[in-house]
């Protein structure tokens, strides 16, 4: 019978002993139909209960095993490893964060090797997070030792130094970290790598977000850094993840003419401002907050006139990513590839901490609701 559960699976999804579903029935909060001389149970009225007990079930039993020291998000703060990350982005190099998101060791000066240049055939409808996803396949296919695991941090400087290689450039690099040698392949105007530096670093992790679940559950299965990373790759580029400032920079493009009239335009279609509001935060994005504050120091921003104009809202990183790069004339979807790049960071750490953990332990059950045979 369609849209019916069996006890055993409604147990799962209200998180209780099969007995405890008997225990509702008696007490006329569920409704027991025999069917074949088996005990269903309609999904609309145990999703009603599971909401009324705030039970998380099956999904319960497997995020809830997710123990990490990677990533904090508490009362509007971001931390790696205990350490607030507005700081470190102004005090610390990217390629340093990263060695500590992924050892937990201090370092200073550390370089990434040169990258290869990767050469691939793509339209010119290509975007620079299609170069990314090309470039991790093809570096991946020419690693003879990618599925060595103890070599992952290995792996993932070479990656990240490959996939910078494979944009195309714009300007002469003007220094050898990564920042230096990303600002060369996404912007013509004079460097201000301090800026691409930071924007590298708020972005590096972010805890469970929907590409780092990606990534876990792909490491969990042992797959090599090469396909945690596309794993990851393939969620950011939906429209609620990675793609977001995509659309917040085409919004700011937008509205330099006028911003309120650009406001006004999206509110009288019924569609909320892109860049505003946040799933896991409250009120503010540290992120955004510090990336703004320096780009500010860099000029005026088209960006603080639409902050002024949505005050029951807080600007998230995708509209701070996207006045960077409107600022630096950078192409719409630049800030997808800082995204993306500095996730990598993440997606390894989360990796190297997986990979310590029993495999395949996030084998969900399906609550089966088509037709009965």
């Amino acid at each position: 019978m369609e849209s019916m559960l069996t006890t055993n699976q409604a147990a799962r999804r209200l998180g209780v002993k099969p007995a405890t579903v008997y225990a509702y029935v008696s007490r006329g909060l569920l409704t027991s139909t025999k069917v074949n001389r088996q005990s269903m149970f309609d999904v609309a009225e145990v999703e009603t209960l599971a909401h009324r007990t705030g039970a998380r079930g099956a999904v319960a039993a497997v995020t809830d095993r997710i123990r990490t020291r990677i990533s904090l998000l508490e009362n509007d703060r971001l931390y790696y490893r205990g350490r607030s990350v507005p700081e470190l982005s102004g005090t610390k190099r990217f390629e340093d964060v990263a060695h500590w998101l992924w050892t937990e060791i201090d370092s200073a000066g550390l370089q990434f090797p040169e990258g290869q240049e990767i050469w691939m055939a793509l339209p010119e409808s290509a975007t620079l997070t299609d170069r990314i996803r090309v470039a991790v396949a093809l570096a991946s296919a020419g690693d003879p030792l990618r599925f060595d695991l103890d070599r992952s941090i290995t792996t993932a400087k070479a990656m990240i130094a490959d996939v910078v290689e494979s944009l195309p450039l714009v300007a002469p690099p003007k220094g050898t970290d990564i920042a230096d040698r990303l600002w060369a392949r996404l912007s013509p105007l004079p460097p201000a790598p301090d800026v691409l530096n930071a924007a590298l670093i708020l972005l590096a992790d972010h805890d469970l977000a929907v590409s780092t679940m990606a990534a876990r559950v792909a490491a969990s299965a042992r797959a090599h850094p090469y396909a945690v990373v596309s794993a990851g790759l393939g969620a950011m580029e939906g429209q609620k993840h990675g793609t977001a400032t995509t659309i917040a920079h085409r919004f700011l493009a937008q509205a330099e003419s006028d911003p309120m009239g650009a406001v006004a335009e999206h509110l009288r279609a019924g569609q909320p401002v892109p860049g505003f509001g946040h799933r896991v935060y409250v009120n503010r994005d540290p992120r955004a907050d510090h990336l703004l504050a320096l780009l500010r120091s860099h000029g005026d921003l088209v960006a603080d006139k639409i902050i002024a104009a949505q005050p029951q809202s807080f600007p998230n990183v995708d509209l701070a990513l996207a006045q960077l790069g409107l600022m630096f004339k950078m192409p719409p979807d630049a800030g997808e590839a800082i995204f993306a790049i500095a996730r990598i960071v993440g997606w390894i750490a989360h990796a190297v901490e997986e990979y310590t953990e029993p495999g395949l332990r996030f084998r969900a059950l399906g609550v089966y609701t088509g037709d009965r045979p």
